[in-house]
C-alpha cells in the first residue's frame, strides 16, 4: 500500500464514551456492529469544532448546501444525477424505511427482503406489524446469486420490497443486469422498491457500485443514502431519501413529518457537507486500508484457519465467514468465541435462517486490532474443536 496521508494505525480507546460497540457489552474485542475504529476525517472534525464553538445549539433548518453536497458527490462519483426537489432529509436510513413501511403498506402485509440480510430489516418490518417474506439468495461454490424465479413468484404477494445495494452482510455489489432485472420484476408486479445504498462508497479500490436508479427504468423506486457508514458519522443521525416519483415523495414526506423523523441535528449538516465536499481523499485512502485488511484476513484463514472460508466480496468492511465445516450453529459459535476469547462477531442466523453457517466480522479497525481478532478467532475455534472431539 502506498504512503498514507491520514492516520489509520492508531488504536483509539473508545471505552467510557457511551459507545455502543465498546461500552454496551463487556467484551475484550467487539467486531460486530457496523462502525469503524478509525479517526474521523480531519475536515469533518474541524467542521464540527467550528460549529461547536458557536455557543447556541437551538433548532436548526436543513440548508440547501446539504442537498447540494449529496448531489455533487453522486454525480461526480457515480453518474447519478439528483435534484433537491426529489430529496427529503431524515434522521437515518432505518427511521426512513420505518416511515415508508407505514405509509406504503398496511398492517399484516408481507414485505420482501433478500436473506441473509441486515438484521434490522427483519425488526423494522415486524415491529410495524407487517410480515417478512424472504427471497433467499442462492449460495453455491462460495458465491451468492439472486433466485429470480423465486423472486418473481414472491413479488406477486407484496406491495413493497427492500433491497440492500451493496448487500450487507455478503458484501456483494449487484450488477446493472441484476438491478435491471429486479426493476423489471417489480414493474411487472407493481411493487414499490426501497434501495438501501448506505454502504455504497465502501467498495474495493477501483471498483464502483451501481445505483439502482441508474440501472433500472422502474419509476416506483426510493433510494436511501447517508454518509454514516462511509465516513463513520452514524452518531450524527443524518440521511436523505430520493425518488423521482412525486406521489411517493409526498406520501413519504407526510409520514416522516408525522413520525418526527424529517430533521437534521445541529451538527449533522456540518458533518455531511465536510464529508462530501472535503473528505474524498480520506475515503479513497480508507478503501485501500480496508482492502488491505481484507487481504490479511484472506491470507490468515488460508494459512492458519482453513476450516473457515471467506466469502469473496467487493464492498463494505463486513466480512462473511463460512463456518459450515464446524457443524455448529452460528449462535453457539458466536457465544463460545465471546466467553472463551472475548471476541464478539455477529451470528449469521441474525441475518436470516439461511445465514446460520456463517459469522459476520467487522474489519474496519487498525491492523493491530485485526491481528488480535484473528488470533482470538483461531484460538476460540481450536478450543471448540477440541471440546467437540
Amino acid at each position: 500500500m502506498k504512503n498514507t496521508e491520514y492516520d489509520f494505525e492508531s488504536v483509539i480507546n473508545r471505552n467510557n464514551t457511551n459507545c455502543l460497540k465498546w461500552d454496551l457489552f463487556d467484551d475484550d474485542l467487539p467486531m460486530w456492529v457496523a462502525d469503524m475504529d478509525f479517526k474521523v476525517a480531519p475536515s469533518i472534525q474541524e467542521a464540527i469544532l467550528r460549529r461547536a464553538n458557536h455557543p447556541v445549539y437551538g433548532y436548526n433548518i436543513v440548508p440547501d448546501e446539504l442537498f447540494e453536497a449529496y448531489i455533487n458527490w453522486w454525480d461526480s462519483r457515480y453518474g447519478f444525477k439528483m435534484s433537491s426537489e426529489d430529496m427529503l432529509c431524515s434522521i437515518g436510513v432505518m427511521p426512513s424505511i420505518s416511515s415508508m413501511i407505514r405509509c406504503l403498506t398496511d398492517v399484516g402485509d408481507e414485505i420482501l427482503i433478500q436473506s441473509p440480510v441486515y438484521h434490522v430489516f427483519f425488526y423494522v418490518i415486524e415491529d410495524n406489524d407487517r410480515k417478512v417474506l424472504e427471497n433467499e439468495l442462492i449460495y453455491k461454490n462460495g458465491e451468492y446469486k439472486i433466485d429470480f424465479d423465486d423472486l418473481d413468484e414472491k413479488l406477486t404477494k407484496v406491495k413493497l420490497m427492500i433491497l440492500c445495494n451493496p448487500h450487507n452482510p455478503i458484501g456483494k455489489i449487484w450488477s446493472k443486469d441484476d438491478l435491471a432485472r429486479i426493476g423489471e420484476l417489480c414493474k411487472k408486479h407493481d411493487v414499490v422498491l426501497i434501495s438501501d445504498e448506505i454502504h455504497c462508497d465502501l467498495t474495493d479500490p477501483g471498483v464502483s457500485y451501481n445505483p439502482f436508479e441508474t440501472s433500472s427504468d422502474w419509476n416506483n423506486v426510493i433510494t436511501c443514502l447517508s454518509p454514516s457508514k462511509s465516513f463513520n458519522v452514524a452518531g450524527f443521525q443524518s440521511s436523505v431519501v430520493h425518488t423521482k416519483n412525486r406521489e411517493l415523495l409526498e406520501k413519504i414526506k407526510t409520514q416522516m413529518h408525522v413520525d418526527n423523523s424529517d430533521a437534521c441535528n445541529v451538527f449533522a449538516a456540518s458533518a455531511v457537507m465536510a464529508a462530501y465536499n472535503e473528505s474524498g481523499k480520506w475515503l479513497d485512502e480508507l478503501k485501500e486500508v480496508i482492502y488491505k485488511n481484507k487481504q490479511i484476513v484472506e491470507d490468515y484463514l488460508a494459512n492458519e484457519l482453513p476450516i473457515v472460508k471467506l466469502v469473496p466480496s467487493d464492498a463494505t468492511y463486513l466480512l462473511w465467514l463460512d463456518c459450515s465445516a464446524l457443524k455448529v450453529s452460528s449462535k453457539v459459535l458466536s457465544e463460545f468465541l465471546r466467553t472463551n476469547q472475548g471476541l464478539f462477531l455477529s451470528a449469521g442466523i441474525d441475518f436470516g435462517q439461511c445465514g446460520d453457517n456463517f459469522l459476520r466480522m467487522n474489519i474496519a479497525c487498525p491492523e493491530k486490532l485485526l491481528a488480535e481478532g484473528l488470533g482470538k478467532l483461531k484460538a476460540g475455534i481450536t478450543a471448540l474443536t477440541i471440546i467437540k472431539r
